[in-house]
């Protein structure tokens, strides 16, 4: 029994550790999946699979009546169960623009780590986690500056108040112009009869500050207000 709860808690201090390795990475960059968030997830999706594989070893009938039981049956759940915190995290913002997927798959990946602790596989959870913090952290990094120039594009929405039809066209050339590519369009009537407001959807090099687009669009003549949403 004591070498048991030994390797209850090397498992469950093992998947706190790994637990904490994306709660960190998760925690500066200012997500909503946080330190305490992803501990939670590792610690308890471990505990959970150790439950479900003891289970099935410590209850299995007697001679009469035979109990077979699925050692990962409870551990199962997990990975369809975790789906609703995933799910409270991904945001809709504007037309087809939806933030946290990553933070979901964050989510997911802190579970099935604490999954794959708890059924004792050490080496392939590290393994794991490293992988992870690479393709989330610096295969990113490495095809911005190596990359195809697509890759190389942010998208924004941008909001643009105009106070002429007759300037819809002029503003769309001059944004052209300034190598900002409108990939969606929507045009739409304001209270004063006088005044559009042009929403578009743009891809922009993700060198460019938000602030020069900005300046740049201000001073595009018939242009009342902008607002931009990156």
């Amino acid at each position: 029994m004591e070498i048991l709860d030994w390797d209850l808690l090397l498992k469950l201090g093992i998947s706190a550790l790994l637990g904490l390795v994306i709660g960190v990475e998760r925690e500066l960059k200012r997500k909503p999946l946080g330190l305490k968030t992803s501990l939670v997830i590792s610690i308890i999706s471990c505990l959970l699979t150790i439950v479900s594989i003891e289970s099935a070893y410590i209850f299995p009938g007697n001679d009469d009546i035979r109990i077979q039981m699925d050692p990962l049956r409870l551990a199962a759940q997990i990975v369809s169960g975790i789906g609703f915190l995933g799910a409270g995290v991904i945001l809709r913002r504007g037309n087809d623009h939806i933030s946290g997927l990553t933070t979901a798959a964050m989510i997911w990946g802190a579970a099935g780590i604490g999954i794959t602790v708890g059924a004792g596989f050490y080496v392939e959870a590290v393994a794991g986690v490293v992988l992870l913090i690479i393709s989330v952290e610096f295969i990113p990094f490495a095809l911005a500056k190596l990359g195809p120039r697509k890759l190389l594009k942010r998208d924004l929405i941008i909001k643009i108040t105009v106070s002429k039809q007759e300037s819809l066209d002029k503003v769309l050339e001059r944004l052209t112009e300034e190598k900002i590519t409108v990939t969606h369009t929507r045009i739409k009537d304001l209270k004063d009869e006088s005044s559009l407001l042009l929403e578009l959807k743009t891809r922009v090099s993700e060198k460019r500050p938000v602030t020069n687009i900005y300046y740049t669009i201000s001073n595009i003549e018939d242009v009342q207000g902008i607002e931009i949403i990156s």
